[in-house]
């Protein structure tokens, strides 16, 4: 059986459910309902969204700037983000700017310069949305990165497919070199399911994030600030880029007018996925009923997470990190304790694992697995998490474990934490 994807409203938010085919969830998201809307529909700048800022201070001792999107959005901007790129009216293109490395000189950006900046990433907790100026435009096969010149392409993919792409994504920028246009240095990334695509789709794919692109410097002089010069599909919508449509069986909405964004979105940027698109209807059984979704959520969400064998994980979010303790809980160790301890452990490696895209942790997590005697246990459950990562669509891997015995895994940051993410939502 393949996997499902879900789409519901759920106390006023908007979830997407990625079930196994169990029916137990993969990945579970919490978006706000209103970051559905088109232009003046949507409230908030979101994942993406490419504004005209000013400068509200420059802070030097923390190589930062602080820059105000819309009225009352400040975002944090890092002085090495900042490129010489188009401003807003009356502010020139790279006037006063200097391209920065991480160890030169700061740029010289003062209060009241106006930037194109874009949102890349969510405000979590206490810390402010993140933005940068090196823009990053995406599509279904590949992304334009001015972060990151140079060619990038999926490590799941095999060498000979890798190879293939590289030279595509090659012939690409060099084709760009030739035109008279001038543009800033790009890099691509070139996604897993380019694989699937021919090299005329991902070339003309790339052809227009690139005219996009030239679009926002080309008019970015002449817009006023807090003008939103891109406007990212909802991340609900997004995510639908991602799913691996030689794994999934359908892609099933109850509400309609979510179904109804979906589809046009879907007929745009992924026709292949229209036909699993699929508009839930049954006033006797809801689709949360059906697949058990609120039950899945709680489950989430809940502190403890019991193993099959009989012990379970407390997973405790905190300010700076993620703990995750492991605990023999009802397992019988018997006679055979260093048996019964692997048991455990290698269980706990691989929930682990599937939590921390469960939850979408992120940063630094921190795992206290049962102290193990044998050298060969240790192994043997370092061995399975570190494989277990490569899986998770998100960076993520094992750095190592600490002389108290503690293993140290990092995940990168994308969105905010399930738990984070729902924080106002009433249960």
């Amino acid at each position: 059986m393949k996997k499902k994807y879900c789409i519901a409203k759920m106390h006023g938010q908007i979830f997407s459910f990625l079930l196994d085919e169990n029916g137990h969830a993969l990945e579970i998201h919490c978006d706000e309902a209103d970051s559905t809307g088109e232009g003046e529909n949507r409230k908030k700048p979101q994942l993406g969204d490419i504004y005209i800022g000013r400068v509200q201070s420059v802070v030097k001792n923390i190589r930062a700037a602080f820059v105000e999107i819309c009225p009352d959005t400040v975002c944090y901007l890092p002085l090495e983000d900042v490129e010489e790129i188009p401003r807003g009216r009356g502010s020139g293109i790279g006037s006063q700017t200097e391209k920065g490395s991480g160890k030169g000189p700061s740029p010289r950006i003062r209060q009241g310069d106006e930037l194109v900046v874009q949102i890349l990433r969510e405000a979590i907790k206490t810390k402010a949305p993140t933005v940068t100026t090196r823009l990053c435009i995406s599509g279904k096969y590949g992304i334009l990165d001015m972060a990151h010149p140079g060619i990038g392409v999926s490590r799941k993919l095999p060498e000979t497919e890798r190879e293939r792409l590289r030279r595509l994504g090659n012939k690409f920028l060099s084709d760009q070199k030739e035109k008279p246009e001038k543009m800033p240095e790009i890099g691509i990334v070139l996604r897993t399911n380019a694989a699937k695509a021919t090299d005329e789709e991902i070339l003309e794919e790339l052809g227009q994030l690139l005219s996009r692109l030239q679009r926002i410097f080309d008019t970015a002089p002449y817009r006023t600030c807090y003008s939103c010069l891109h406007q990212s599909p909802a991340s609900w919508m997004k995510r639908l880029l991602s799913l691996p449509l030689e794994d999934l069986e359908a892609i099933r909405i109850e509400d309609e007018l979510l179904y109804q964004q979906a589809y046009e979105f879907v007929r745009d940027h992924i026709p292949k996925l229209q036909e699993r698109l699929i508009r839930y209807q049954d006033d006797l059984l809801s689709m949360d009923k059906l697949f058990s979704l609120e039950r899945e959520l709680q489950n989430a969400l809940s502190e403890r997470v019991w193993l099959n064998c009989g012990g379970y994980l407390v997973v405790q979010p905190t300010e700076a990190l993620t703990v995750i303790d492991v605990n023999s809980g009802k397992c019988d160790t018997g006679r055979q304790k260093e048996a019964a301890i692997r048991k455990v452990n290698l269980e706990a490696a691989q929930e682990t694992a599937r939590q921390l895209r469960l939850r979408n942790l992120s940063g630094i997590i921190l795992v206290d697995f049962i102290n193990m005697q044998e050298k060969e246990t240790e192994r043997q459950v370092m061995e399975i998490l570190r494989q277990l990562l490569t899986f998770d669509p998100v960076q993520a891997h094992v750095v190592d474990i600490t002389k108290l015995g503690l293993v140290e895994i990092t995940r990168k940051k994308t969105e905010k934490p399930l738990q984070e993410s729902l924080r106002g939502v009433k249960e």
